[in-house]
């Protein structure tokens, strides 16, 4: 009872958190991606392009860049505008100006596996091997599986001017080049000096060395196992070097039309032909 109370005051002054029921507005843009695809590092990239006086750590990104997920529907709604907010969502017609980040999904799903076990979502004793199958299937994570995620934004929006597909190995690959196509798209203008400060100050060692001070002080790592780091290796096709080559052919074989279309090389060479359906109605291939 007494609870109920608590939660119909917070309802009432707008303290509850807003999850997936907050209002959106025409001119927000959300940074969205399935979890474990580099978002909190685009996060941070975005925030220190976008407040380049402000120290951005931990303690402070979720007021920077929030996530409606873990905040306040009063928080949202006192934020200045346009808001740059980050989703895991999958698509929602709501949101009308996005940035999409896609990664490899070989790579998200060990880098998952290792997540779980940092926040306990899984037993210690659960294999790489049966969390793929798992993932593979969507049951590890309330937003769907991988494809669902990626197919649902993509099929709907690409082409779509206000629609902006980055994928998190270009990124690393070229960060001072898409970091300048992301600046463009949300009316930023950044001199290559501006750019090349926001990638050094989002670096993963710097994001290292800011998880060490500041875990207890943000949603994502507060209160979880401190011998797994949250920013382990931030490098693409370290799934080669550590998941096991049936789960990445059962990746392959579940997902290889969208594998194909994004530009990740298969290591199945009969699934290379693979195309999408003629029902996802996408622009050109990366």
């Amino acid at each position: 009872m007494l609870g109920q109370l608590k939660y119909a005051v917070k309802y009432v002054l707008g303290l509850d958190r807003a999850g997936r029921h907050f209002t959106v507005f025409p001119d927000d843009t959300f940074l969205v991606s399935y979890p474990k695809s580099g978002n909190t590092w685009v996060r941070f990239l975005l925030a220190n392009l976008m407040y380049p006086n402000e120290t951005v750590g931990f303690a402070n990104i979720n007021r920077l860049l929030p996530a409606p997920g873990v905040l306040s529907k009063r928080f949202l709604r006192s934020l200045p505008r346009p808001r740059v907010m980050k989703s895991h969502e999958t698509f929602d017609v709501r949101f009308r100006k996005v940035i999409y980040l896609v990664r490899d999904p070989r790579d998200v799903a060990v880098s998952e596996y290792h997540f779980d076990l940092k926040k306990r979502y899984i037993e210690p004793d659960v294999t790489l091997e049966q969390f793929v199958k798992r993932f593979i299937a969507g049951e590890t994570s309330s937003y769907g599986s991988w494809w669902e995620h990626a197919a649902s934004w993509i099929a709907a929006r690409q082409g779509n001017p206000a629609f902006l597909l980055v994928r998190y190995e270009d990124l690393l690959e070229d960060s001072i080049g898409e970091t300048r196509k992301i600046a463009e798209f949300l009316g930023i203008q950044a001199d290559t000096q501006r750019l090349q400060r926001a990638v050094e100050r989002s670096s993963a060692d710097r994001m290292r060395k800011l998880e060490k001070q500041q875990a207890d002080q943000w949603t994502g790592t507060k209160g979880t196992r401190k011998e797994i780091p949250f920013v382990r290796t931030a490098k693409s096709g370290g799934w080669k070097e550590t998941l096991p080559a049936q789960s990445a052919e059962e990746i392959e074989s579940a997902w290889a039309p969208l594998l194909n279309f994004l530009g990740y090389e298969l290591q199945s060479p009969h699934l290379e032909n693979t195309v999408m359906p003629a029902w996802v109605k996408t622009g050109q291939p990366l």
